[in-house]
């Protein structure tokens, strides 16, 4: 009978990397299994780190296209989608050097690939091989979503693990969906030179996020030009000479290329987690309660394949509330209370906490206030005035904030450390925030809750009081 191994862990992306790293470096007996060639999961072969880095070449061609408004004559800004693509491979490559199975080797980590499926409860096979294990690590991931378009699968479309193969620049390119990556893509490609079409089921863009932030952002889309259809019923979907058709309704729109970006499905079908006992509904969720444990305690999950928040940096905080539970023993649950997420377009959209609507469905009393980057000097100085904060704050406190403007992904974070350390809105205004800067948007916005009760009348009274009594 083979020995069973401290931690098996099935998911070579961030959540299984993480966990892995820690637990072979403490001196635990772990195998890490990866269905992939290489490790680093979506986020840096299929996902975070390519989308971004096509969005940095798409905002340059952008702004050589509008350099005028700086008072700068240049020409060109065509892109070459070649040169693009292979600045993006080369980024990817840059980056995989971290995810280097030899690394992992190197702290002792048993590094296979193939597909992992569970036997029993503390048993999982792998290329034919059975491996057991004490506690086992479930960070599987997700994969894009397809939904069921009549005609959808008979023709060619790309996912986001696919679209980064592109060589040439499509002419016209239709999206389906309006959620984070649809968005980010669709603006990029349509900033290279695409005509991009954008469908969405829905009422509006980005359900998630602020309803009067989401629009602002739509707007801005569609000065771009990028055409945004809501409430979009695609019928039927067939192939023509060689292009794409989509049917809606009476209309029609043909494109040269399609990218279905409708939400993402966990990956777990192929890992028979009937055969362990754990509990997975018909959605591909798995089920886990608050110390990250699934039905059967000493088998963890971490990462999309629970959610309930699919980004890179939710798997990596959940790795560590595993690694406190299943390698430190020590007790440990998730927060979520200040998890910022944010939409990559331009201007950025970015959420921590509450939103409004979420606020008030919970009952909970706040005021919100609101400050644009209209009045932000930086902002001003950078042409980039599009977009406002709102600070959601209750009992003196941010339970929440909703931010659309520039580099908005890297100014909400003073924002998640005040909701995390509940840290007193005064203590916001009253720190010094380096001028001119865009950050001063956050200090401007506290400061602007105080401001009704400062120039008060009372507060008029009693400084003329004060002034005349004192000499």
């Amino acid at each position: 009978m083979s020995k069973a191994h401290d931690l098996v862990i099935i998911g070579g992306g961030v959540g299984g990397l993480v966990t892995a790293s820690v637990a072979g470096q403490l001196g635990l007996d772990v195998v890490l299994i990866e269905r992939e060639p290489v490790l680093g999961g979506d986020c840096l072969n299929v996902g975070c780190i390519p989308s971004k880095t096509l969005i940095r070449s798409a905002k340059v061609a952008h702004t050589v296209k509008n350099s005028a408004a700086f008072g700068v004559v240049a020409t060109g800004g065509d892109a070459d989608l070649g040169q693009v693509i292979a600045r993006v491979q080369s980024v990817i490559e840059t980056i995989r050097v971290h995810d280097d199975p030899e690394r992992f080797r190197g702290y002792g980590v048993d590094v296979r690939f193939g597909e992992a499926a569970f036997i029993d409860a503390h048993t999982v096979e792998v290329n034919g091989d059975q491996i057991k294990g004490r506690r086992f690590v479930i960070a599987t991931g997700s994969r894009p979503a397809v939904p069921p378009i009549s005609g959808l699968n008979e023709v060619p479309f790309y996912t986001n693990e696919s679209i980064f193969e592109l060589k040439t620049l499509p002419k016209r390119l239709a999206v389906i969906g309006a959620g984070p990556i649809g968005l980010e893509l669709a603006q990029a490609f349509s900033r290279l030179g695409a005509q991009v079409t954008v469908f969405e089921a829905g009422a509006r863009i980005l359900p998630k996020d602020d309803p009067a932030l989401s629009q602002m952002l739509l707007e801005v889309l569609r000065q771009e030009g990028v055409d945004v259809q809501l409430e979009a019923t695609i019928d039927q979907i067939a192939q023509q000479a060689g292009n794409i058709v989509l049917h809606l309704g009476q209309a029609s729109i043909e494109v040269d290329a399609l990218l279905v970006a409708a939400g993402r499905r966990a990956n777990t079908e192929a890992l028979a987690l009937e055969n362990a006992g754990i509990t997975c509904p018909a959605s591909g969720t798995i089920q886990v309660d608050q110390r990250l444990r699934t039905t059967q305690r000493h088998i963890f999950a971490c990462g999309d394949c629970v959610g309930p928040y699919p980004f890179t940096h939710m798997a990596e905080y959940q790795a560590g509330v595993i690694i406190s539970n299943a390698i430190f023993r020590m007790p440990k649950k998730v927060d979520y209370r200040a998890v910022p997420w944010v939409t990559y377009t331009d201007p950025e959209l970015a959420q921590v906490g509450y939103t409004a609507e979420a606020a008030a469905a919970a009952g909970i009393n706040f005021q919100t206030v609101q400050f644009p980057f209209a009045e932000v000097d930086r902002a001003l100085a950078d042409g980039a005035t599009a977009g406002e904060l709102k600070l959601h704050v209750a009992k003196g406190r941010i339970i929440g904030a909703s931010l659309l403007g520039p580099h908005a992904g890297e100014l909400i974070h003073e924002i998640a450390l005040a909701v995390s350390e509940r840290i007193p809105l005064r203590k916001i205004a009253s720190l010094v925030h380096a001028y001119p800067t865009l950050a001063q948007i956050t200090k401007r916005a506290a400061g602007s809750y105080f401001s009704p009760a400062l120039f008060s009348p009372k507060t008029r009274l009693f400084v003329k009081w004060i002034n005349r009594l004192l000499p």
